[in-house]
């Protein structure tokens, strides 16, 4: 009869729990990268979108929630001898990000190079002087 020793099964148990929360940590992260940075008048969100075309990828301003979407079609080919096989196939990415602060539509900009998608957004201003009211 050989010993069973508990602790090797709790290990075993560990490591499982191990795998499984780092499965769910990488699904929480899926999507797309993102830096949000307040400069004061402004906000500068730097989002990493390697691969697509700027045609691919669409920003969507609503109120104060920034939404940032990109779709591409995928190929992958395998050679076989003389045979050659095409996979096609779409991959989507989106991310929305709750601004801090409300932002003028009117006063926002966009730019895309090397991958990396650059946008500023203009914050309202609120005085806090209040507006001025003219008197007649």
């Amino acid at each position: 009869m050989t010993s069973r020793n508990p602790f090797e099964e709790i290990e075993r148990m560990f490591e499982q729990m191990d795998k499984g929360l780092r499965s769910f940590d990488a699904n929480l992260t899926q999507g797309i990268p993102l830096d949000l940075v307040d400069e004061g008048d402004t906000y500068n969100v730097t989002a990493d979108l390697p691969g697509y075309d700027k045609d691919d990828i669409e920003v969507r301003l609503s109120r104060s929630t920034l939404k940032i979407s990109a779709e591409r079609d995928v190929e992958t080919e395998s050679s076989e001898g003389e045979f050659v096989r095409r996979e096609r196939s779409r991959e989507s990415v989106s991310r929305s990000v709750r601004l801090p602060e409300s932002v003028v539509e009117d006063e926002t900009d966009a730019s895309y190079k090397n991958g990396v998608l650059t946008i500023t957004l203009s914050k309202e201003s609120h005085s806090d002087d209040g507006k001025s009211i003219p008197i007649e």
